[in-house]
């Protein structure tokens, strides 16, 4: 076959089927990919694309379907390559970066956990991808004297906590680095946490940046949580292995 014409229409014909898995129809040829010619000469090249073995008809009424042939053709002949590359190389970045980002998400909740675990205290991560912040061990928190006996107080630390731009801003401000930050009453910005103490270090992994820490009253073991704090944010990390 050596008609531009009748490659530009197999070319449509391959492209449209393999798009939507319905037979293509001289009209949808025409209309879809602006030939500029009249419906019967696409009709024609059509039926000489099925005479050379190239396109068939799977239905009586209906549209054609490329053959083994006709794929053939189209894979060694005709197939835009170069530009199908930069759409697979850009879905596949941004897959990747989907998947890169879930498996740090499955990470920080194991961190989380585990900081809240050994400490008994609320410990929490900002998320990549879609700037929340993940916490655990509240329950647990507010069973301590500080905050059982304190309602108000109680509910203050979960106002902060609850309102995610509010608390990502505070880690902000605190220009948190690499190293485990402490911060004892109010030396906390935030009036509702001056209460509490925070401890707080800035994460990475995997290309991915965030915070990781935790909170409690001011009466807590600071050896012990900054240790905790430390070594769950290495493991965390892929530095470390217990």
């Amino acid at each position: 076959m050596s008609d531009d014409r009748k490659q530009e229409i197999l070319r449509a014909i391959v492209k449209h089927f393999v798009k939507t898995a319905e037979p293509v129809g001289s009209q949808t040829i025409l209309v879809s990919y602006r030939f500029q010619v009249s419906p019967a000469t696409i009709r024609n090249d059509m039926a000489s694309l099925e005479k050379e073995g190239l396109i068939y008809q799977p239905y009586t009424s209906s549209g054609r379907v490329p053959t083994d042939s006709g794929y053939r053709m189209y894979v060694d002949e005709m197939a835009d390559y170069e530009s199908e590359k930069i759409k697979a190389l850009t879905t596949l970045k941004k897959i990747i970066t989907e998947y890169k980002v879930e498996k740090v998400r499955e990470r920080i909740y194991d961190a989380v956990n585990l900081l809240a675990r050994a400490t008994g205290n609320v410990s929490f991560a900002t998320v990549p991808g879609n700037e929340r912040t993940f916490f655990l061990g509240l329950s647990n928190a507010l069973k301590q004297p500080e905050f059982a006996n304190n309602n108000i107080r109680a509910s203050q630390v979960v106002e902060v906590l609850e309102n995610d731009d509010y608390f990502r801003r505070l880690l902000k401000e605190f220009s948190v680095d690499e190293s485990v930050k402490i911060f004892i009453g109010k030396e906390n910005i935030l009036e509702q946490i001056q209460s509490c103490s925070l401890m707080v270090a800035k994460y990475k992994r995997d290309g991915f940046e965030g915070y990781i820490g935790l909170l409690g009253p001011t009466r807590m073991n600071y050896p012990f949580n900054k240790t905790a704090l430390e070594e769950i944010k290495r493991l965390f990390e892929g530095k470390k292995d217990f």
